[in-house]
Order: C-alpha cells, then sequence, then structure tokens
C-alpha cells in the first residue's frame, strides 16, 4: 500500500484539498463571515466511466475514500487487491492489470513452453532458474549486472557460475525485453507492483532465453479505450527514451539536461540520487523542464522536488512539472518559476501567472482561502498585476470555482486530459 503521510503533511499548506466529493455532497460548514466545504466520501460510479469500473480481470470498489487532498482506490482482481492513491494512479493500475494479464497468457503459450526447455538444456544453476523461479534469479546477479535491471533486484545472493558466461549478455537482453513490454502495454517498467515486475521479469528472460522475434512474442493491448494515452510530442518522445535507454543511460540523459539548464553539480546529484523517484519519474520531469526552454527560476523547483517521502508526492511533483510543460508549450512560455507556501508559480509570457496543482476533485476550505490570498498579496506585491491560471489534473467543486474566480484565479479543469500526461 503506497504511504501518504508526507504528502498529507505537504498538502496541508497548499491551496484546494482534493477530495472524493461531489459538489452536490460537499458540507458547508461557517467561519465567521465565510462559507466552507468540509470534503465527505463518494462512490466510483459517480467518478469513473463504466468502462473503467470493471474489466475481464478487476473490480473497483465502489466505496472511495478521501485523504483529504485525493481519491483512495482498492482494486479487487484475478491477481490479488490492490490500493492506490490517485485517480491517476488508478488508471495506471488498471493498466498494469490488462498487462499483467496478457503477460500471463504469453507464459501459457508453445513459445514460453520452448524457451522453458532451452533453458533446461543451458549449464549451471543459473540458466535452469531463470524462468522456474525469475524473481529469485534476478535478485542473484552481481551489481554490475543489476543495475540494467530497473529496480528489480536486491543484490548478490548466490556465487557466480563459470559456465554462464553469457550472462550480462542475457541480462541486457531481458532489461530491453522489459521495456519493450512495457511500451506495448502502456506500464512503467520502473512499478512497484511486484505482480508485474514477476510477469516482466518471467516472460523477459523466456524473450532472452528463447530469442523470440518481437512480434512473435507480444500480444496486442486489450484494455479499454479510456486507458490510452494521448499522443503528443512530449509524450511521445519522452515514452521512446523510456523504451530504448537503460537507467544508466536516462541517468546521463538527465545530468546532462539538467547542466545544459545551469542546475548546479550538487543539485543534480542530490536529484538523481533521490530514492524514492524512478529513473522514469526523474526522466518526465527533466524532459518536461527543459521544454521549458530559458525559463528562470527551475532550479527552486528540483529543489522543492527533494521533499518528496514516497511515490504520491513524487507523482505529486511530476505532474506539476508536466503541466508547466503543457502550459508552455499550448498557452504561453514561461519565463519565470518560483514557490510561495510550498505552492509553485509561474509567471509567463502572456503576462499571467500559472498556479500547476494536481489534485482529483477539490472543495473550498478556510485553509484554502487563506493560503491563495497569502500568495496573492506576495506576488501582487512584486509588482505582479495580471490574472492567475488555475491548471488542476481533476475538479473542484462549484463553490471553489466561484470563489478563486472572485480572487482573480480562472480554473482549468483535467488538464492532464488536454495536454497529455505520462501517469
Amino acid at each position: 500500500m503506497i504511504t501518504t503521510k508526507s504528502f498529507a503533511r505537504m498538502c496541508t499548506a497548499l491551496i484546494i484539498t482534493a477530495v472524493a466529493a461531489t459538489p452536490s455532497m460537499a458540507q458547508i460548514s461557517a467561519t465567521g463571515a465565510e462559507q466552507f466545504e468540509v470534503p465527505v466520501n463518494r462512490k466510483a460510479s459517480e467518478i469513473l466511466p463504466a468502462e473503467l469500473l470493471k474489466g475481464p480481470n478487476y473490480q473497483v470498489r465502489e466505496s472511495v475514500v478521501s485523504y483529504g487532498y485525493m481519491d483512495h482506490w482498492i482494486v479487487d482482481s484475478d491477481f490479488g487487491v490492490f490500493e492506490v492513491t490517485g485517480d491517476g494512479a488508478l488508471r495506471a493500475l488498471i493498466r498494469e492489470i490488462y498487462a499483467i494479464a496478457a503477460l500471463e497468457e504469453i507464459s501459457k503459450g508453445k513459445a514460453f513452453a520452448d524457451a522453458l526447455l532451452d533453458s533446461a538444456k543451458q549449464p549451471g544453476e543459473f540458466a535452469k532458474k531463470m524462468i522456474t523461479h525469475p524473481v529469485d534469479t534476478v535478485s542473484a546477479l552481481p551489481k554490475g549486472v543489476y543495475r540494467f535491471f530497473e529496480n528489480v533486484g536486491t543484490g548478490i545472493t548466490t556465487k557466480h557460475d563459470p559456465s554462464e558466461d553469457s550472462r550480462l549478455q542475457q541480462a541486457l537482453f531481458v532489461s530491453s525485453w522489459k521495456r519493450d513490454f512495457a511500451a506495448q502495454y502502456g506500464v512503467d517498467v520502473y512499478s512497484s507492483n511486484k505482480v508485474l515486475q514477476e510477469q516482466l521479469n518471467k516472460v523477459g528472460w523466456a524473450s532472452a532465453v528463447g530469442q523470440w522475434g518481437f512480434s512473435a512474442a507480444l500480444m496486442p493491448f486489450g484494455g479499454t479505450a479510456a486507458l490510452v494515452i494521448k499522443n503528443t510530442r512530449f509524450v511521445n518522445g519522452v515514452a521512446q527514451i523510456l523504451k530504448e535507454e537503460p537507467p544508466s543511460r536516462l541517468r546521463i540523459i538527465n545530468n546532462d539536461k539538467l547542466s545544459a539548464m545551469g542546475i548546479k553539480k550538487k543539485l543534480r546529484k542530490a536529484f538523481l540520487d533521490h530514492p524514492i523517484y524512478t529513473p522514469r519519474q526523474d526522466t518526465i520531469i527533466v524532459a518536461a523542464l527543459a521544454d521549458l526552454k530559458d525559463s528562470r527560476g527551475r532550479h527552486k523547483f528540483i529543489e522543492a522536488a527533494l521533499s518528496a517521502e514516497d511515490e504520491v508526492s513524487a507523482t505529486f511533483f511530476m505532474n506539476i512539472a508536466q503541466t508547466l510543460q503543457g502550459y508552455n508549450e499550448t498557452v504561453s512560455p514561461i519565463e519565470d518559476i518560483s514557490l510561495d507556501s510550498g505552492v509553485t508559480i509561474a509567471r509567463a509570457e502572456n503576462g499571467r501567472a500559472l498556479i500547476p496543482f494536481p489534485l482529483d476533485h477539490g472543495v473550498w476550505t478556510e485553509r484554502a482561502s487563506d493560503t491563495i490570498r497569502h500568495i496573492k498579496q506576495t506576488y501582487e506585491a512584486d509588482g505582479f498585476q495580471g490574472n492567475f491560471d488555475f491548471w488542476i489534473t481533476g475538479t473542484v467543486t462549484l463553490r471553489a470555482q466561484n470563489e478563486l474566480a472572485s480572487m482573480g484565479l480562472e480554473v482549468n479543469e483535467n488538464v492532464d486530459e488536454k495536454i497529455g500526461f505520462l501517469d
């Protein structure tokens, strides 16, 4: 289960409390002359399109719990019970379930059976265990090879067999196959989903041992159209890099891009070494910031991103970066990035200020009101006289929209669907 403690602490200082509540269900409480909403839970059937509620191998539970800022989902599947926080995380999980099912079907086919026989004929215990115990075998790789396995192994657990001279080559093949499969199904090859990793490992080993041609092994993605990732220049470009490059190369690419932005070596290293961010998240964030060209203050965003302590908060910063990139490309170039009360603010060439904020569904709270007023006062005291664009990945209640509008903030909802995000 994804932890949310650190993200909860961070969000208490931010703009909107994003919750699983509809405008008609939001409870109202009065504080002085101003009325505020209290978040309440809602039903999955009121949030998701019907085609996402249930699939061939899963069922989303009807009760959706709110942590006070994002939706928390529980999904029953043929492969176990999964819990995720965030609507984007749910979409990613459903793609993973489809991928697990497809990979499992591959493992039942003739090509996989033939690869299993081939592995049994190869010398050494390592080769024999490649398919039958994929997770154990991955953790048995020496550290020099392990780095190619994209966050799967844990270190050395067995001694090297001298007869296994092709171990490194096999490892590289498996790593490449895993990225190919992940790209085909639209899932993250660095996912923390252990069931997905086991299936990727197993089929990846079989692909390497059997020397499959890509078309011979791959099955088409069978997910709903609602899970298809929008094709954009940015999305397609980053997805291609993630498919082609192993983690060691991604680090070099990301470091070079950060250096070109003027990010100092110490900060670059701190970000790329951060234990919470995966190579995929690093790559998406860096690519998004690199697209901002000559924007000032990108180092401030990187510094803020170092505060991430779990998957949820890491995804939060990743989606802020994607929102910045999308605004920069579709509305107006971003000239400067700053932070106030933990909130990212980007001043654009069109004279407006963008506040990018990933959330699922928001209500108007006292803290939201206080934070917005503080940000406006601080920003305007610095000479800013324009209006604010409030770009969110989800929705807010009607009251929240009206209150924000009265304070000079124009709300743009579901921006992830409009500009195209990588979940």
